[in-house]
């Protein structure tokens, strides 16, 4: 599965926090994901990848983010998902935000592209 093992999967993840972290999120995921790729978010909505690219160069930068227990669960000939723990802090924010993610990339004409994003809110 070239373009879906962990070290690969876990770096297009760094450099999608990375993106966050500069305000640049919305430039970096409507590149990476698919056409009808969705990310679902913690506070319950589901974004396609247009609304993805419109809006997250606007959002509020994360100062920092640590990625942990990252694994990945093959799906398919050509799909495999990477599973991780999140943790993040904007300046100014009391609490660091701590969600599990899963990542399902796919193989497009032999480029790596995210299908779906999901995040989930470690609350215990």
């Amino acid at each position: 599965m070239a373009g879906l093992d962990l070290p690969h999967l876990l770096a297009l993840e760094h450099l999608g926090w990375d993106a966050l972290c500069r305000s640049e999120g919305g430039t970096y995921y409507g590149e990476l994901m698919t056409p009808d790729g969705v990310m679902i978010l913690v506070n319950g909505m589901v974004l396609g990848r247009d609304e993805i690219a419109g809006s997250l160069n606007q959002a509020p930068p994360w100062a920092s983010y640590t990625l942990t227990d990252a694994r990945v669960v093959p799906a398919g000939a050509e799909t495999a998902a990477l599973v991780y723990r999140a943790t993040a802090a904007r300046k100014g924010q009391d609490e660091p935000f701590s969600a599990l993610m899963s990542s399902v990339y796919c193989m497009v004409q032999g480029q790596t592209r995210l299908a779906l994003y999901q995040q989930t809110t470690v609350t215990h």
